[in-house]
Parts: structure tokens; C-alpha cells; sequence
């Protein structure tokens, strides 16, 4: 699957993203919001270049991004016969749980503190994804046999722009370098161990099979993102709506849930936080994941992505 019309792009004067011509490896893209992407491989003289070279040195590398996005002597091309993989392989990705406050009333964990008092009593709730599970904005997912219950989350996500160790919430956005979408696929039936119930949640199988994160398909530097806290996510299931929410709803903003990740992870540039998803997810409806499915998830500015599900088939 691919993007349909340059209308599906992002709302800024540029994007980074990760191309593949037909049969050939994957490169780093400058895109424009008219369609048009550069090859950065040849723009910056290194051809290993990746979208996570340019994130180790986003400070120095931004300025550059922002004066080739206008200069018409470059050799732009157009997205039509290229694939749009996920932009960025991060080392490490962190996800955000019921953040959203509709989506923790759900879950009946808001009983105890009131309104607007949350975020001061509370902690945001985060724990680690694996890079693995990572795929295109645009390719198939397969669920596998075992997954008995597959869910969709889209969510935005942070990337990291600068190595982050313990700083504050007002210093947090300094440290992003942008925003793109994510789409946190999980098995409802393995998020708890019946085997182990005192433990409690097991996000390496419910959450970490291959492809059950599609990423992408833009990085929007975080200049271009005046209002984070208030972009619109939302989510559709073969043409029909399921999650629909505003960022506004989240209990802890982009910026909270950072700076908490970093008061113990040393966070580092390409990094992924995802923030949490807004609620009606597929056990509210009733209506999980099964194969031929498609999922198109869109973020305020961000673009969109489009997934269709696959069952596994037997080898």
C-alpha cells in the first residue's frame, strides 16, 4: 500500500522520511509538502547515510534541512514508484499506557483523584517497546496464529532529537526534534499472564511481534508543531471510524511523558516515545482484527498511514 495524493502529506515546509526505489536499499528523504523528495545520500556526501545519522546531529543538521527544502537545484523526484518505509530506526522506543483520560475511565483507573488534579498525584505509566516490531506506514501487518485477540492503538509518537537525561518538563521539548504517527498493535488475550498473575502485564509477547508497530510515514520537525497537545488522532477500520480524540484529552502531554522517561532512561536521538491512544480501542467495540482488514491512522499535520492485516498462513 502507498500514499494515495500529495493531500496525504504533512502540514510544514518539509518532512524527513525513508525511501526505497524498486530493489534498492532504503535512503534518507527530504520531502516537501508538494510530493517531492531528495535523496540526502548525495546532498551530504555519505552513501550510508540514514535518518538516524541526521537525528545524532539534529542541532547542527536542522538549519542545513531548512535552506535545501527551498533550493531548486537539487534533483527532486517524485514519491510515485518509491516506498515509504518507516522513517527512523530508533535505538530504543518507549510507550506511554491509558493516558488518554476517556481511555483510563474505561479502564477504571481514574476513581481516585478528580478532574485536573491527575497529573499532579499521578505518574505516567511507561515501559519499552523493542525496534523490531517496527514497520512501513503503508506495509501489510500479519497477525500471528496465536494472537487470539489483535488490537489496533494509534498514538502520536515523540522522536528524539538530542540524548535527554534527567530533564524537566518545561526543558523536555528541547529535546525533540519531531513528531510522526505510530500504531501500537496488541494481543488483548496475551496482555496478562494467567500463569502469573502476581506479575502482571507481559508487553514482549502482547505487543512485540513483528509489525506491530507501524511508524510513519513523516518526521515533522517540532518547529512546525506549534500545538502538540492539541492535534487530532484518528483511526479507521475499513473506511469507518473507531478512535477519534483530540491530544487535549491526555493526561500527560507529550512533553510530561518525556521528561519522565528520561528521570531513569537515558534517552538518545531517533529514540521513540509514544504517548498512549485515545480510547475505543477494538475490545470496546467488539470488533478486534482479522485478515483483510485495513487501518488508516492519521495525526493532525502528520500525514497518514495506511495498514492492512494479514493472517498467518502456515508454512
Amino acid at each position: 500500500m502507498e500514499p494515495r495524493s500529495a493531500s496525504e502529506l504533512f502540514a510544514a515546509p518539509f518532512a524527513l522520511s525513508t525511501l526505497a526505489d524498486s530493489g534498492g536499499p532504503a535512503f534518507p528523504a527530504l520531502v516537501v509538502p508538494d510530493g517531492e523528495a531528495v535523496d540526502l545520500r548525495g546532498v551530504f556526501g555519505n552513501p550510508r547515510l540514514t535518518v538516524l545519522d541526521l537525528l545524532d546531529r539534529w542541532d547542527e543538521n536542522l538549519p542545513r534541512l531548512r535552506a535545501l527544502a527551498s533550493d531548486q537545484t537539487l534533483a527532486w523526484t517524485g514519491l510515485d514508484g518509491l516506498q515509504v518505509c518507516a522513517p527512523v530506526a530508533p535505538r530504543q522506543v518507549l510507550q506511554s499506557g491509558s493516558d488518554f483520560r476517556q481511555h483510563a475511565i474505561d479502564l477504571d483507573l481514574d476513581r481516585r483523584v478528580p478532574g485536573d488534579e491527575r497529573p499532579a498525584e499521578d505518574l505516567p505509566y511507561v515501559f519499552i517497546g523493542l525496534p523490531s516490531a517496527i514497520t512501513g506506514p503503508y506495509d501489510d501487518v500479519v497477525l500471528p496464529a496465536w494472537a487470539e485477540k489483535p488490537d489496533w492503538k494509534l498514538e502520536l509518537a515523540v522522536v528524539i532529537g538530542r540524548s535527554a537525561h534527567r530533564v524537566s518538563v518545561e526543558d523536555a521539548p528541547r529535546y525533540i526534534a519531531g513528531y510522526t504517527i505510530a500504531n501500537d498493535l496488541t494481543d488483548r488475550a496475551t496482555v496478562f499472564r494467567r500463569d502469573m498473575a502476581a506479575i502482571g502485564t507481559d508487553w514482549l509477547r502482547s505487543k512485540n511481534a513483528p509489525g506491530f508497530t507501524p511508524l510513519g510515514p513523516w518526521i515533522v520537525p517540532a518547529e512546525w508543531m506549534a500545538h502538540p497537545d492539541d492535534l487530532r488522532v484518528t483511526l479507521k477500520l475499513n473506511g469507518e471510524t473507531m478512535q477519534d480524540e483530540s491530544t487535549t484529552d491526555m493526561t500527560f502531554k507529550a512533553a510530561r511523558v518525556v521528561s519522565y522517561a528520561s528521570q531513569t532512561a537515558q534517552l538518545l536521538p531517533g529514540d521513540l516515545v509514544l504517548t498512549g491512544s485515545p480510547a475505543s480501542k477494538g475490545m470496546r467495540w467488539g470488533r478486534l482484527l482479522r485478515d483483510g482488514d485495513v487501518m488508516e491512522g492519521t495525526v493532525t499535520g502528520l500525514g497518514v498511514q495506511r495498514t492492512r492485516c494479514l493472517a498467518e498462513t502456515s508454512s
